[in-house]
């Protein structure tokens, strides 16, 4: 398995390429190989746990978190369709801290983006229906599970103009300004060699 790291200005949130080989009969990639990931210089990630979720157009998930000490690194991508994935910096001291970062995640162009902790995710579905697929650092934790709202004006996420679906949960979520966050520390992390915008 090849793979191409790219930094963004959010520090430790990594855009990956992997190798696709394909054909007239379809194509192959790696989801996931340990060995790979060392090789590009993210050698410490430890993932515990899958997760698959189906999803229609418009539904919107997020923007969710869980708080220490069960935060959670996301190494995310889609197996079908597409989606707005959206991932806000709630790391107090870090320097996109309230900042939202997006990028389109499409099944037909294989990427995958690796959330580090300390960030609220979420993803808005653009095609008919998605399969979208996340590996975690850390088990699911119902009672440190928590979140910040979808459409908070601060954030200025650029969704896509389609009418959201959302939980009744998602909905009830507070604005960033109102929630003290608890990642307060932060570590500076090392840049990749490139970035990609």
């Amino acid at each position: 398995m090849g793979l191409k790291k790219f930094s963004s200005e959010f520090p430790g949130l990594y855009i990956i390429k992997p190798d696709v080989f394909g054909d007239s009969r379809g194509f192959f990639l790696e989801v996931y190989n340990q060995k790979a990931f060392s090789e590009i210089g993210l050698e410490d990630l430890e993932f515990v746990q899958d997760n698959l979720s189906r999803s229609s157009k418009g539904v919107l998930r997020g923007l969710h978190f869980q708080i220490p000490p069960y935060t959670q690194g996301k190494l995310v991508t889609v197996f079908e369709g597409s989606v707005l994935d959206v991932a806000v910096d709630i790391r107090v001291h870090s320097p996109t801290y309230g900042k939202a970062f997006s990028y389109e995640i499409r099944a037909d162009e294989p990427t995958f983006v690796y959330i580090p902790e300390g960030f609220a995710h979420g993803f808005q579905v653009l095609s008919d229906t998605c399969l979208f697929y996340y590996k975690c650092t850390n088990f699911y934790n119902k009672q440190a599970d928590q979140g910040i709202r979808w459409d908070d004006p601060a954030l200025a996420i650029p969704w896509q103009d389609i009418p959201p679906i959302l939980s009744p949960k998602d909905l009830a979520h507070p604005n960033l300004a109102e929630y003290e966050s608890p990642f307060q520390e932060y570590i500076k992390l090392p840049a990749s060699d490139s970035i990609i915008n």
